[in-house]
């Protein structure tokens, strides 16, 4: 069972998180006009150093700029979590297919992973996660799901916590709509969307996936009880680690039966 932990942002943090066993590391690069961070690139570096995986989220979409991205950090993964759009078919989303399958040819070397929005239950049909996924699957290594925010009633997309992206809520998303795409892919899913370790066994068990990633769940917490980002609490991690384990061990006994 994969673990994936963000938004790590420097190399100290990162070996701590080397030492509680993770295996995908990852970093956001928050600003586009200041891409070039030789702190983040040290971050990269030190992942890759002791054999864990490096997953790089750019936030924002310039391919031409991402490209430069690529080259300057050399990660083992891009991952992309814009937002998507509602019509599968449309020319928008035409364009971002035809932007993976440009950085595969240019970068065949380097894993793309897409994240896959998926809302919270009560509204979980009006976002066509599945058929985003077909549409984006070939261009592809992984996916990641990751909880979208509908206004009321489930009707147009809310505000996110970073405009135009998903994640970070710290909210589960559908945990059947992410099974199911853990049963339609031929690519490995990672399950994210408010995971942390109170719940991510019961997340394994229920969806199945590849691996399990988690971010403002196990970020620190400040005296107001806001999650502090970009800083992780080191007992979080290493309690969704020690879970994810145990139930990632579950998982490959029940499918051997």
């Amino acid at each position: 069972m994969i673990v994936q932990i963000y938004e790590i942002q420097t190399p100290g943090e990162a070996r701590a998180m080397i030492d509680l066993g993770v295996d995908h590391i990852g970093s956001v690069l928050v600003s586009a006009e200041h891409w070039q961070d030789a702190v983040i690139r040290q971050t990269v570096a030190t992942v890759q150093a002791a054999g864990r995986k490096s997953s790089l989220i750019p936030l924002f979409c310039d391919p031409d700029r991402i490209a430069r991205v690529i080259d300057f950090y050399r990660p083992d993964i891009i991952h992309f979590c814009d937002a998507l759009p509602m019509d599968v078919d449309g020319p928008e989303m035409t364009a971002i297919v035809e932007r993976q399958k440009r950085l595969r040819d240019q970068f065949p070397e380097i894993a793309i992973m897409r994240s896959i929005p998926i809302a919270r239950s009560a509204w979980c049909e009006q976002v066509p996660s599945l058929a985003m996924a077909e549409r984006l699957e070939l261009y592809s290594d992984w996916f990641l799901t990751d909880t979208i925010l509908l206004q009321d009633q489930g009707i147009g997309l809310g505000d996110q916590p970073v405009n135009g992206f998903v994640g970070i809520t710290g909210q589960t998303c559908d945990w059947a709509i992410a099974r199911s795409l853990v049963q339609s892919s031929r690519i490995p899913v990672i399950l994210a969307g408010g995971i942390g370790p109170l719940n991510v066994a019961e997340g394994i068990l229920q969806v199945q996936p590849a691996g399990v990633d988690s971010c403002t769940l196990t970020n620190a917490v400040g005296a107001s009880g806001q999650t502090i980002r970009f800083k992780k609490n080191p007992d979080k991690v290493a309690a969704m680690v020690s879970a994810a384990r145990v139930a990632g061990s579950k998982k490959v006994l029940s499918a051997s039966r």
